[in-house]
């Protein structure tokens, strides 16, 4: 293998942009928006991700002789769990009352994301390995309790399992698309009492609202003016204190227009509520939500029903709509497991992780088969 030289760079803004994406997404691989150097600047650019919040960017670089970039990592050294999806609070709450430091640690994660993908970004397999060596590596040299890989790809999760790491698994609902060719071809998968219920929820929602869907040139700074005070409203309320600011919408407006899918809501001349969605090549991501106005099930039609209709009309693959939330197994999506990654560094904190892992496991894995027992689908559907 060539000699390789691992290295963490404490941001994006010295990362040119296209290797950084040429790695990220390359040609033949599903294209994932939120690997891109525009998203992930634009978080640290903003102040979303930095030292202030407790996010230190500190991200992976693999580099031959002559500097080409062959490999990259996203990796933060954090200060707490919050804005994670993948919950290790009562690990850290356990290893500091027994006398450990949990806190800094490692992770490698889209930020405020629970969206599985690609997190070792080389085709090199030999350059994968030496990602995963120079972080733990890292965590020996910087003396952190840990390191964490969130929401790894299959084959990603393969070679960290491989290489020692602890394997966690969660679920999340996720709808797929079997060939729907229209909305009502997806509704006639469904029970019909499902479907009646559905249809009426629908008629409901949109009963004096009107709906735009907006993406690329047709969304303007009026339009990330409404989304923007939806957030926070919505947000406050649900969270205390929202992610993401201003200046992060700003910048992704001009750099991401035509992979993002901004649903709206209007009533009486009026916008009420929005909800953002990111577009891949095979997969719908359902990011945001808020309202103004709280009306009947108009959350249910802005974050699934339109977010289902149009990946259809795109011929996307699934759409993913974000962590929990059981309430969207009667409109469709269904249980699906998803996966972390875990390096442990004290040998007995370690096991005992382990053993709660594997307990874990066995405990999500019944989870998932009877949340998903009670599916809308009709029997000859859920195959």
């Amino acid at each position: 293998m060539t000699s390789l030289t691992i290295k963490a760079v404490p941001g994006l803004s010295g990362v040119d942009p296209e290797a950084w994406d040429a790695l990220a997404n390359p040609p033949g691989e599903e294209r994932d928006p939120f690997l891109s150097w525009a998203f992930l600047e634009a978080l640290e650019a903003s102040g979303c991700v930095g030292d202030e919040t407790g996010w230190l960017p500190r991200h992976l670089l693999a580099e031959d002789e002559d500097g080409r970039l062959l490999g990259v990592m996203p990796l933060y050294a954090k200060t707490h769990s919050m804005g994670e999806y993948v919950f290790d609070h009562a690990w850290a709450d356990a290893y500091e009352r027994a006398g450990g430091r949990y806190y800094p640690k490692l992770l490698t994660a889209i930020p405020f994301t629970p969206v599985t993908g690609r997190r070792l970004l080389s085709p090199d397999p030999d350059v994968r390995r030496a990602l995963i060596d120079g972080a733990r590596q890292l965590a020996g040299q910087w003396g952190v309790s840990s390191w964490h890989v969130n929401f790894p790809s299959t084959t990603d999760r393969e070679a960290l399992n491989g290489a020692g790491l602890l394997a966690r698994t969660d679920r999340q609902f996720i709808w797929e698309n079997r060939g729907y060719a229209t909305y009502d071809d997806f509704l006639a998968d469904l029970s019909s009492r499902k479907r009646k219920a559905l249809k009426k929820e629908r008629r409901d929602a949109q009963d004096g609202i009107e709906i735009e869907r907006l993406s690329g040139a047709d969304l303007t700074a009026g339009h990330w003016d409404v989304f923007f005070a939806c957030y926070q409203e919505t947000g406050s309320r649900k969270w205390g204190s929202p992610y993401l600011n201003r200046t992060f919408f700003d910048l992704i407006h001009p750099r991401m227009a035509d992979d993002i899918l901004m649903v709206m809501a209007k009533h009486d001349g009026r916008y009420i509520a929005a909800a953002l969605n990111f577009v891949g090549s095979h997969a719908l991501y359902g990011r945001y939500w808020g309202r103004l106005d709280d009306r009947p099930a108009l959350h249910f039609e802005l974050c699934y029903h339109q977010g289902i209709e149009f990946a259809i009309e795109r011929g996307l693959s699934r759409f993913e709509s974000g962590a929990q939330g059981e309430h969207k197994l009667a409109r469709g999506f269904r249980p699906t497991a998803v996966h972390s990654a875990h390096f442990i560094a004290d040998p007995g904190f370690r096991a005992a992780v382990a053993d709660y892992l594997d307990r874990e496991r066995e405990a999500v894995e019944y989870e998932i088969a009877a949340i998903d027992a009670e599916s809308p689908f009709k029997a000859d559907a859920t195959g």
